[in-house]
């Protein structure tokens, strides 16, 4: 599972993208995580998490949000090949804001 790896990395970076992840999508509206969270990932996985991090406004700004199904689900997509740099800009730990079973 993601999180045990995030949890491996100290809480401090995305471990890597999967072949079929080319992309990773913070979502900005928490209402939207966790209604992924439960009505997806723990149809689909059993659990589903919401986490909430921050990210220097300065690498954000380079990428547009991103208006995927209406004004209350905005996400930034963040390719795979900069998950490094996205990561070295990360501010404190990624934190765990619900669980769902």
């Amino acid at each position: 599972m993601e999180l045990d790896l995030v949890r491996e990395l100290n809480w401090r970076t995305w471990p890597p993208r999967l072949p079929e992840q080319p992309i990773l999508y913070p979502v900005l509206n928490e209402d939207y995580a966790i209604k992924i969270a439960t009505e997806w990932n723990v149809r689909h996985d059993g659990a589903g998490f919401v986490t909430r991090f921050d990210v220097e406004s300065e690498f954000l700004s380079r990428h547009p949000v991103r208006q995927v199904g209406g004004q209350t689900i905005p996400e930034q997509w963040v390719s795979a090949e900069e998950l490094d740099e996205f990561n070295a800009h990360i501010v404190g730990e990624i934190q765990v804001a619900h669980e769902f079973r």
